[in-house]
């Protein structure tokens, strides 16, 4: 009886259990693989703490760019503010130049006040000269720097400061809004007064000087209670500004670290 092969006896019907895992990747391929991936992820973070140094290193040693005349500070909204913050801080420092453009305009209303024969008109030139120097330097200080750097450090010291002197300039726009004689502003009553003497320069150069108070005022007012909802919800208190104080002292005000 001639014996036949069993076609289930040979291990080697199949060529590979179609159910079985499949045979893993060459051990040196995967490594190979594996440290391709390591070393990039190595260089990206080496890129984004260079980056981070270099803005850093921007941030607190900048050179100084500002006033563009005469550099005195390091003044850069987009290097130094938070994206979402910007908007509102270039807002503020274009409302500070409309500022100082509105005082030399006033100026300027006032020496023809003067040259109109005004019995007043002295005094106003003499006291517009005076907001001339001293407003641009002290806005500037007291309350536009502080809430630049609040938003740069989100520190609560800064927003008192701001609250505070930003208040008693909100004040001086309302008194140089109505003009009174006497008192350096170019305002309404001063420009009501040039309307009614027919002197024309000086009552154009007032409705200018007017308009400009009007629109720096009312602009600054709308921003201040933004920053007191912004203040608020970041959780800001007095205690806060207090132990900052006492922590960093008044050297912080002028560092950008």
């Amino acid at each position: 009886m001639s014996s036949y092969a069993n076609p289930f006896s040979s291990t080697h019907s199949l060529d590979a259990n179609p159910f079985d895992d499949p045979p893993p990747q060459s051990t040196a391929a995967e490594a190979a693989r594996l440290e391709e991936l390591r070393r990039r992820e190595q260089d990206i973070e080496r890129r984004e703490a260079e980056l981070s140094r270099k803005a850093d290193h921007l941030r607190r040693h900048g050179k100084n760019n500002w006033p563009f005349f005469f550099p005195l500070i390091f003044h850069s909204i987009k290097d130094e503010i938070p994206e979402a913050s910007r908007p509102l801080i270039k807002r503020l420092y274009q409302l500070w130049l409309v500022l100082l453009s509105t005082l030399v305009v006033n100026m300027v209303a006032c020496i023809f006040i003067l040259l109109g024969g005004s019995q007043d008109g002295g005094r106003d030139l003499g006291a517009s000269i005076g907001y001339l120097f001293l407003i641009p330097i002290a806005s500037f200080l007291l309350w536009y720097r502080p809430v630049y750097n609040g938003y740069m450090k989100e520190q609560a010291l800064y927003y008192y400061l701001y609250f505070f002197f930003g208040g008693f300039h909100l004040l001086f726009s309302a008194y140089m809004i109505v003009g009174v004689p006497s008192t350096g502003s170019a305002g309404l009553i001063q420009t009501i007064q040039q309307y009614v003497k027919h002197s024309w320069v000086a009552a154009v150069l007032g409705t200018v000087a007017t308009v400009g108070w009007f629109i720096q005022g009312l602009g600054l007012a709308f921003y201040y209670r933004q920053i007191y909802r912004h203040h608020n919800a970041a959780g800001h208190t007095m205690e806060k500004a207090k132990s900052e104080l006492a922590t960093h002292g008044a050297k912080a005000y002028f560092t950008r670290g």
